[in-house]
């Protein structure tokens, strides 16, 4: 156990500082501060030496220079059962200090409300930082808190060992000292990055918020959990049983997809994170069933991602399919109490959640690929018509929408569809000729007059050999679109021609693995 006699308070956040303090009083544990936490605990009358007044140096440099004086750290860093330490404590004339409370400037809400540069790295902590990892290496005698959450543990712990700590407790926080260290190091790192557009710097520094432990993994002997980046997923659950790692992973590749649809408009139904119906018909009912229509099997069990406010009438259709997940752009209230019928179903509103420039990580026994998100919008100038025949502007519109799903189907990749709905889908074969006999198998099964549709496809990168465009336009497919870059570029679009075939080249490919 280590008796706390004196306390430090330098505090960003003093949201509860009331409470520390008045369990500090009851222990009469000395209190030194600084700055506008010295101000707030004299307003809250408690006895408090300012820290200029106990170092006996003013602060100086606005500011910037307070806590980081040889009296401050040596009273935190100093060994306790060390001889040497005392004697040198003693000479001159500082005291130990027990009992860091620190937290850091705000820096990532300065981040995200400004874009001063001067004012976002005056609002990186130093001193700040100094005092906790100090407090946290020496934890053997000194006991830090350095998070507003922190509060209730401590008090409980002072109130349980009448004003001590006992060393269980201060490697605790140590720990957790150490991380938020290295969360807030990690974080202005990430800016001076971006700011000199190095999205790829000899050392990578990830860093993120735990939002919730999972009940376990993909499977039930794996663990998991997830993390963001932001402080919360900007995804709110309204109903259902908690959502699972298989969950998240498929709400993310559905709202990746409905938020690339056009504003208020789409359907995404997604099973084991590939698309297995897609619908940005404007009508939201038939673009929910018309998306289901693309694969009725495969949707069953899966989740549904409506990038549009859901009403009584859709969730009335929707709860007559067994769903996982339903997930919308806000849901009214007669919707959620039609939904929520369903026990177990888990609701999302996404209304909040959009598409950053951020990064997508892959990591594979302890190594990372790191890339940038697939989600530039498709401009005219990066595709050409190499066929005799040109397209209308409907068909043309028809071939971006499928190219658009197909950079989100695993590969090997081949999306139909029909005006603005998907009529089958293959994914993820190792030969395209098998994704196109899938995709085909598919429209044939569940779109019963397809011969009568105008049928255009997508694939995600190019046809090595003319036999997977050949099945496609044998199906009924009047329009390609996929990658140039095969040696057998010229092949395709002979036959292209010799058919009567729509084919356009874009310049890059979309992969999805």
């Amino acid at each position: 156990m280590k008796k706390i006699k004196r306390a430090i308070i330098s505090l960003s956040d003093k949201e509860n500082l009331s409470s520390i303090l008045k369990a500090l009083n009851k222990y009469n544990i000395e209190i030194i501060s600084s700055g506008g936490t010295f101000k707030e605990i004299k307003k809250l009358k408690y006895k408090c030496t300012e820290v200029s007044d106990y170092t006996k140096f003013p602060e100086i440099l606005d500011g910037r220079v307070k806590t980081l004086h040889p009296k401050i750290h040596a009273g935190i860093l100093s060994k306790r059962k060390n001889r040497l330490h005392k004697k040198q404590l003693l000479k001159n004339k500082f005291d130990e200090i027990d009992l860091v409370i620190v937290n850091f400037y705000q820096f990532e809400k300065v981040l995200e409300g400004s874009k001063n540069r001067s004012k976002i790295i005056e609002n990186i902590d130093v001193g700040g930082p100094a005092m906790v990892r100090a407090a946290a290496k020496n934890y053997k005698f000194v006991t830090v808190v350095s998070k507003v959450e922190q509060y209730t543990e401590l008090i409980n712990e002072l109130n349980k060992n009448n004003g001590s700590t006992s060393l269980e407790f201060r490697e605790k926080m140590s720990r957790e000292a150490f991380s938020e260290t290295a969360y807030y190091d990690a974080v202005v790192a990430d800016f001076f990055n971006e700011i000199s557009f190095n999205k790829f710097p000899d050392r990578k520094i990830f860093f993120a918020n735990l939002v919730e432990k999972l009940r376990y993994g993909e499977n039930p002997h794996q663990s998991g959990a997830i993390y963001s980046r932001e402080k919360n997923l900007k995804i709110k659950q309204l109903g259902g049983k908690q959502l699972s790692y298989n969950n998240y992973n498929d709400i993310f590749s559905a709202l990746i997809i409905s938020k690339s649809l056009p504003k208020n408009t789409g359907t995404v139904i997604i099973k084991h994170s590939n698309p297995c119906g897609v619908s940005v018909n404007r009508d939201n009912i038939k673009s929910f069933k018309l998306a289901l229509k693309c694969d009725p099997i495969s949707a069953f069990g899966g989740i549904v991602a409506c990038n549009f406010k859901i009403n009584k009438k859709l969730a009335v259709e929707l709860n007559k399919i067994f769903f996982e997940v339903i997930i919308g752009n806000n849901i009214d209230k007669d919707a959620l109490k039609i939904l929520k019928k369903r026990k177990n179903l888990r609701i999302i509103d996404a209304e909040s959640f959009k598409l950053k420039n951020s990064q997508s990580i892959n990591s594979n026994v302890n190594n990372y690929l790191v890339q940038t998100i697939d989600k530039n919008k498709f401009l005219n100038k990066n595709f050409k018509v190499v066929s005799k025949i040109k397209p209308n502007k409907k068909t043309f519109e028809s071939l971006l929408f499928a190219f658009n799903i197909c950079r989100y189907v695993k590969s090997n990749a081949i999306v139909l569809v029909n005006e603005d709905s998907t009529v089958g889908i293959g994914s993820g074969q190792p030969s395209r000729y098998d994704s196109c006999k899938i995709a085909i198998r598919k429209m044939k099964k569940f779109q019963s007059f397809y011969k009568n549709k105008k049928i255009v496809a997508a694939s995600d990168a190019f046809f090595p050999f003319v036999d997977g465009i050949e099945s496609l336009v044998n199906s009924g497919v009047s329009a390609v679109i996929q990658p140039s870059g095969s040696i057998r570029d010229k092949e395709i679009i002979k036959f292209a021609n010799q058919t009567g075939t729509v084919l356009i080249f874009s310049k890059t490919r979309h992969f999805k693995h």
